[in-house]
C-alpha cells in the first residue's frame, strides 16, 4: 500500500453504529375492583396487591396496576352508578396511558373489571354501556374491556336459604328490616320524613328520587327489605342498618338504597344481562366469569352445597361461566361472602388468587391475538 493510499485509508471515517431502537413502551394491565352494596375501601383487603404481584411476575413486558374504586355510596338508580363509574374509569385510563407512556390512543391499556357482590352488577353494565354506545358495531371497546370477573354476584339472586342458614347477626338484621318496614307503613298516611341523612361523602351519588307512594311499598317493600337485610348482614360488618333508632335518619335515605338494590329482584333484567354479557364475550372476546362461594355440605340439614347466590341450571352454558370457591371455615354463607378475601376467613382464598390470575393471563392472551390480527 503507498503512503497516499495509507493516508487515504486512515482518514475514511468509521462507520456510525446507528443508535438502539428506543424500547417499546410495555403493556399496561388495569384490573379494577368494585365493591358492593355497603361495601368500602377494604372490601378486599390484601387480594388485588397480592393478584398485582403474580400478574407483574407472570406477563412479561406488562405494567400491572390494581385500583380499588373508592368507596361510593350504594344508592339510587344502579343506571346512575354505572355512568359516574363509566366516567371515573374513562378518566383513569387516560391518565395511566400517558403516565405510563402508552399514548391515549383507543385500546393502548387493557382493563379487567372485577365487581364483588353488586359491584359485579355495576361493573357488568358498564361493560355493556361501553359496548352499546360504540359509534358503531365494528369499533372496538374503548376503553379495553378484557375481561369482566364477578365475585360472589346475584346476578340470578340471593339464594332464600341464606336466610335459614344464618348463624350470624344477618338473621337479626333482616327482623330489624321487617320491624323497620312496619314502623315505615305508619308514614304512609303522613308526609314522608324528608330529611336527608348526613351518610358518607361518595364517589357515586345518585340524584334525589320522589317518595315512595303507599302502594309502592307496599307492593315491593317486604322483598326489598329482606333482600337489603341480607346484603347489609353481610357488607356492614357488624353495624346493624336498620335499627329502629336509625328510622329519624330518613324516608328519602332508606328509600333511595333500597331503591339500589331493587334490580335483585327483576327477574327478566337479570337473565338478559347475562344473556348479553355471554353474547359479549362471544362476539368480543372478553372473557365473563363469576366465581361463588361454597360452603360445605351439612348431610342433617343442608344436603347440598350452600351458597350466597342463586346458581344457573347445571348443563346451560351459563353455568359453565359460574366457578365454585369453596370455603370451608366460615360459618354460614354471608360469612363466606364477606370474607371471601381474606385468607384468615377463607381456606381457597389462595387458589382464588391463582384461578382470577389465570383467567386474567387468558383475556390478556386473547385480546393480544386479536390485536395482531387486526394490525392493531
Amino acid at each position: 500500500m503507498s503512503d497516499t493510499q495509507e493516508v487515504a485509508h486512515q482518514s475514511e471515517p468509521t462507520p456510525a453504529i446507528p443508535p438502539a431502537a428506543p424500547p417499546l413502551p410495555p403493556d399496561l394491565l388495569l384490573v379494577i375492583f368494585i365493591h358492593g352494596f355497603k361495601g368500602t375501601d377494604s372490601t378486599f383487603v390484601q387480594f388485588p396487591q397480592r393478584l398485582q404481584h403474580i400478574l407483574s411476575e407472570t406477563i412479561q413486558n406488562t405494567v400491572v396496576e390494581c385500583v380499588v374504586f373508592p368507596a361510593y355510596e350504594t344508592k339510587g338508580d344502579l343506571t346512575e352508578a354505572v355512568v359516574r363509574f363509566a366516567d371515573w374509569l374513562t378518566n383513569l385510563t387516560v391518565q395511566r396511558e400517558v403516565a405510563n407512556g402508552t399514548g391515549g390512543g383507543a385500546g393502548k391499556a387493557r382493563i379487567v373489571l372485577c365487581g364483588h357482590s353488586m359491584g359485579g352488577l355495576l361493573t357488568a353494565d358498564a361493560l355493556l354501556e361501553f359496548v352499546r354506545t360504540r359509534p358503531d358495531s365494528a369499533a372496538p371497546i374503548w376503553p379495553n374491556i378484557v375481561a369482566c370477573l364477578a365475585f360472589d354476584t346475584p346476578y340470578l339472586g340471593l339464594h332464600p336459604y341464606v336466610f335459614k342458614n344464618s348463624a350470624t347477626q344477618a338473621a337479626s338484621y333482616v327482623q330489624s328490616a321487617r320491624s323497620a318496614y312496619s314502623a315505615f307503613q305508619s308514614f304512609t298516611s303522613k308526609s314522608p320524613v324528608t330529611t336527608t341523612a348526613s351518610a358518607p361523602k361518595a364517589a357515586i351519588t345518585a340524584p334525589p328520587v320522589a317518595a315512595q307512594t303507599a302502594s309502592a311499598w307496599q307492593k315491593w317493600a317486604p322483598a326489598a327489605y329482606a333482600v337489603g337485610g341480607a346484603l347489609v348482614a353481610g357488607a356492614a360488618a357488624g353495624t346493624a342498618y336498620w335499627k329502629r333508632e336509625d328510622l329519624g335518619l330518613g324516608y328519602k335515605w332508606a328509600a333511595d338504597h333500597m331503591k339500589y338494590v331493587g334490580t335483585l329482584w327483576d327477574e327478566r333484567a337479570l337473565h338478559r344481562r347475562l344473556e348479553r354479557l355471554l353474547a359479549v364475550e362471544r362476539d368480543m372476546g372478553v372473557i365473563f366469569r363469576t366465581f361463588y362461594t361454597s360452603l360445605p355440605a351439612e348431610p342433617s340439614s343442608n344436603p347440598e352445597p350452600r351458597t350466597f347466590i342463586v346458581l344457573p341450571k347445571q348443563g346451560t352454558i351459563v353455568a359453565e361461566h359460574f366457578l365454585e370457591a369453596r370455603n370451608a371455615l366460615a360459618q354460614d354463607e354471608v360469612q363466606a361472602h364477606t370474607g371471601m378475601f381474606g385468607s384468615k376467613t377463607n381456606d381457597g382464598y389462595y387458589e382464588l388468587g391463582l384461578a382470577t390470575a389465570q383467567f386474567i393471563r387468558e383475556a390478556v392472551a386473547i385480546n393480544k391475538e386479536s390485536s395482531v390480527a387486526a394490525g392493531t
